[in-house]
């Protein structure tokens, strides 16, 4: 009986998890003048998804903002999950000394959610000249992405043994060349995963792009394509559920081609 109920809930749970999907496929290819709210679930013979897409594209002009989003996407990760490394690495390596205390300093500050400092940080960005500018959102996405690469860090590197590091330091490898050439490369899956995750979170940022950015060419792609939806002149529904769908696009792309890395860094940051 069991092999009958389970698939059969796991079957319904599947349906129930892809609904939203079917929904925003199915009516990001309605034509636009063909809207109807009241026939959200049946799709129309008319595919408009391609055509509905350049409308988005050319409306809210993403062309202007996929390069900062790129650049955010990249960067800040990639500090964040060499900064990440280091932390875990003087924790756990170094015997750094009230290294948990370190430790609940850095990871600490994400239990404040992040609308608490969005005035405090708009207020401090506009005094310091960082506002709308594209140094200010790199360093806010690396200070945010920074706490959970530590955490992810500091858990793979306690299953590292610690003789690793004696024999190094007994062959007479410097502290740095220990970390750059030893730990690092042990720690690639994990640090592939940590990149993919904050690259993730930045690349679908809206509210640290709408508060810090204004600019065409400085704010992030998430913010450009609410422009969408601005009170006057906003686009159809057709219109802007395919700007989303295709903003999403590389995000989905670059899970696929690394769904199988993601996994195991994430599992080995687990031991």
């Amino acid at each position: 009986m069991s092999r009958v109920i389970r698939p059969g809930f796991l079957t319904l749970l599947g349906l129930i998890w892809l609904a939203p999907v079917y929904l925003l496929v199915a009516n990001a290819s309605k034509p636009a003048e063909l809207y109807d709210p009241a026939r959200v679930w049946a799709p129309l013979p008319d595919f408009a998804l391609v055509d509905n897409m350049r409308d988005a594209w050319q409306k809210a002009q993403l062309g202007d903002s996929i390069p900062s989003s790129l650049l955010y996407s990249t960067t800040a990760p990639l500090t964040a999950v060499v900064l990440g490394a280091a932390i875990g690495f003087a924790i756990v390596a170094l015997r750094l000394r009230h290294g948990f205390l370190w430790f609940v300093f850095t990871f600490g500050s994400t239990i404040f959610p992040l609308q608490m400092i969005l005035m405090p940080l708009f207020i401090g960005y506009a005094n310091t000249g960082l506002y709308d500018t594209r140094t200010g959102m790199y360093l806010v996405y690396t200070a945010i992405s920074v706490p959970f690469a530590a955490f992810l860090m500091r858990n793979f590197f306690t299953g590292v043994s610690y003789s690793v590091f004696e024999a190094a330091v007994i062959d007479g490898a410097s502290t740095w060349r220990i970390f750059w050439r030893i730990y690092l490369p042990l720690a690639k899956s994990a640090l592939s995963a940590i990149f993919i995750l904050q690259a993730t979170f930045i690349w679908n940022d809206l509210l640290l792009g709408l508060t810090l950015s204004q600019s065409d060419d400085v704010r992030p792609i998430m913010p450009a394509l609410t422009s969408l939806q601005s009170t006057y002149g906003g686009s159809a529904l057709p219109t802007v559920l395919a700007g989303g769908l295709l903003v999403s696009l590389p995000t989905v792309a670059l899970f696929l081609a690394t769904q199988r890395l993601f996994a195991r860094g994430l599992a080995l940051g687990q031991s």
